[in-house]
């Protein structure tokens, strides 16, 4: 679908969590009604969707979260906070886990739920970003009503359906082929290029040059999962590949643009930042030098949204590697006997 809207040069519809997690999750774990009432909507931009993982007690530990679903007949009532929420003051749906079963270790008390960001109990307060920007929102639950109809699988089986949203997530945020790829009509690089044409410095060049065979290393990776997923294989490990390499190869190229630029990457009149700044963007020949230094402040947010590097190495080391997991004393211990900082 990429390779169609970049020959044609068409925007991207601005739902990366819905089409990237949200509708491959609908797919594996949704009920035939569920797919019907929800897959059209996110891939026609009708409506927009968020994931709520994050909490402030349990980040890179999604699964020492402390929100609570109770059941209250045909509905759950939710309450907790999530954090980090990216677009959930633009978003229609959540993709929310919750604790229904404090009772049970911490990966094994989960539910998953579609909860819609609108329903009366759901707050959204904006956090804003050194670009000025605010697409990162705090969302608090204070008796939000779900029904259960828009559980997505089994109670207590919230973990299992996580990870597919999780390995979903790192493909679409893994860079050139993916949900958040290269710029349309042509890859950074491209851009970079026809901008400072012609590039004089020897280092300048060879900087180019890396930058280049990176993004098609990234590409070539990302084309092996896409090729598995093809092939009715789930999203694995080598989604969490990639998204370390992009997360890292973006800041790389951030940094080129600017110093290309010179002084114009660091100073300009006028107030303020402006950009599309998402995770594969870089400035080209019509943008003004305030757009390259928000690319560049942006890119740092990389090697932290959808995981940070740090816990990509663990999933690698894990999962390809096969190193013995990171000890975890809390594992199998009941979630409500395990000391919180909530």
């Amino acid at each position: 679908m990429n390779d169609v809207l970049n020959a044609y040069k068409v925007p991207r519809p601005f739902n990366l969590i819905g089409i990237g997690m949200g509708g491959p999750t609908v797919l594996e774990w949704g009920t035939e009604e569920q797919k019907h009432r929800l897959l059209r909507p996110l891939a026609t931009n009708e409506e927009i969707w968020c994931q709520l993982f994050s909490e402030p007690g349990a980040g890179s530990d999604v699964a020492g979260l402390a929100t609570r679903a109770e059941r209250d007949g045909d509905e759950w009532v939710m309450h907790g906070q999530k954090v980090w929420t990216t677009l959930a003051h633009l978003s229609k749906w959540g993709l929310l886990l919750a604790r229904t079963d404090p009772d049970q270790p911490k990966h094994r008390g989960l539910s998953y739920f579609v909860v819609d960001m609108h329903a009366p109990g759901v707050e959204v307060r904006p956090l804003v970003q050194i670009t000025g920007d605010a697409e990162f929102n705090e969302v608090f639950f204070d008796g939000a009503r779900i029904p259960d109809s828009m559980r997505l699988g089994p109670v207590g089986e919230g973990w299992r359906v996580a990870i597919t949203t999780l390995m979903n997530e790192r493909v679409a945020l893994s860079g050139a082929g993916s949900i958040a790829g290269d710029a349309i009509g042509g890859s950074p690089i491209d851009g970079l290029i026809e901008r400072h044409r012609p590039v004089a410095h020897p280092l300048f060049r060879q900087r180019l040059a890396q930058a280049y065979i990176d993004g098609q290393v990234i590409r070539l990776n990302n084309q092996r999962a896409a090729d598995r997923r093809r092939n009715r294989g789930e999203a694995g490990a080598e989604g969490s590949i990639t998204k370390l390499q992009q997360a890292l190869y973006n800041q790389r190229l951030q940094k080129l643009a600017v110093d290309l630029e010179g002084a114009g990457g660091v100073a300009w009149e006028g107030d303020g930042l402006r950009g599309e700044g998402h995770i594969g963007w870089v400035a080209t020949d019509g943008e003004d030098s305030r757009s390259i230094a928000r690319g560049f402040l942006r890119a740092q947010a990389n090697t932290i949204e959808g995981g940070t590097s740090d816990i990509m190495r663990n999933i690698l080391g894990e999962r390809v590697l096969g190193l013995p997991k990171e000890p975890d004393a809390s594992r199998d211990v009941p979630w409500k006997d395990v000391p919180h900082s909530v």
